[in-house]
């Protein structure tokens, strides 16, 4: 089992220890053409570094820790089509920055992944949304496809929900809209709003399945086990690669530090339970997400690295 966390490394100050850099639209856009070039050059140069170290860090630890989840903001507003074009003009100085990260990983083993943001809709009822979310799908896929992925099923990860009024059907037809290699490293997620595990699995024969196992409770009030007939049908949407959960556990002070919550006894919004602790506190929680043996994890709280860590130790 490999346990990962999400675009921070953090030191034990609680600083990044690599930040990534961004930019605004406003920011950008209100600069001249050459000043545009110089902010998105350096940026880009500055964040590729910083994900090489990344990299070099978790190259260092024991190999069940080496898992991490790029920040999206790798080329800062690749999407916006000003930034596009001038994008268009320089990347390709970068391709070999792109290759070494990618060799690195691969080589020591670190499993990569990318989670477009909420916006990135496939699933809307809205076509000036899914083209925007298709946009935004294949930014991440090129940034995968220049690190060397992309090129067999699951050697990537790039998750999304499935959420949107157009439902499966919806998610169904951009799906297919999407380049060859996106469609191999895409993943869908079930969310604790609009989107049922049930609603999710309708898509396990295009893409794998991510269990997000607070996004179920949250939705169910239910604790799903890894005996659960649900859990074979995610595994089998992987086609032999090794699957992957999600897990987070809502804020200190919202549940209790022993045994399984009830969220309606707890009562408030689910948008409150939601909410990412900063560390894993409940050992009943951690000794549930830990009983899914078949599937990595990827830590969702708030602590990154250090909470991972912890939850990692506590395993053993």
């Amino acid at each position: 089992m490999k346990t990962g966390f999400a675009c921070k490394f953090l030191g034990e100050d609680l600083k990044q220890v690599f930040p990534f850099r961004a930019t605004t639209r406003t920011r950008f856009l209100g600069l001249g053409h050459n000043q545009r070039f110089a902010l998105l050059h350096d940026i880009t140069q500055h964040n590729l570094n910083a994900l090489y170290q990344v990299l070099e860090q978790l190259a260092a630890l024991p190999e069940d820790r080496r898992m991490f989840r790029i920040g999206s903001d790798l080329l800062p507003l690749y999407t916006v089509p000003e930034a596009r074009e001038l994008f268009g003009a320089f990347l390709k100085d970068f391709h070999p920055q792109f290759a070494r990260c990618g060799e690195l990983a691969r080589t020591q083993h670190i499993r990569l992944s990318f989670h477009p943001g909420q916006y990135s809709v496939l699933a809307s009822d809205n076509p000036t949304v899914v083209e925007r979310a298709l946009e935004d799908v294949e930014y991440h896929t090129l940034c995968a496809t220049l690190m060397g992925y992309g090129r067999t099923f699951q050697d990537f990860k790039i998750n999304i929900h499935m959420n949107g009024k157009g439902g499966f059907a919806g998610f169904s037809e951009a799906f297919g809209r999407l380049s060859p290699e996106a469609r191999l490293m895409l993943t869908v997620e079930n969310d604790e709003i609009s989107c049922s595990l049930d609603d999710v699995l309708q898509a396990r024969e295009l893409c794998p399945v991510v269990l997000d196992i607070h996004h179920h409770w949250v939705k169910e009030n239910a604790f799903i086990q890894p005996d659960d007939p649900r859990i074979e049908l995610i595994k089998e949407s992987w086609r032999g690669v090794r699957p992957v959960l999600h897990y987070s556990i809502s804020r200190e002070g919202l549940i209790p530090e022993q045994g399984f919550p009830d969220r309606d006894a707890l009562g408030g919004p689910a948008t409150k339970l939601r909410a990412h602790a900063d560390y894993y506190f409940n050992d009943t929680l951690n000794d549930w997400a830990l009983s899914f043996t078949d599937f990595d994890i990827m830590c969702e709280v708030k602590m990154k690295n250090l909470a991972r860590d912890r939850l990692a130790a506590y395993s053993q």
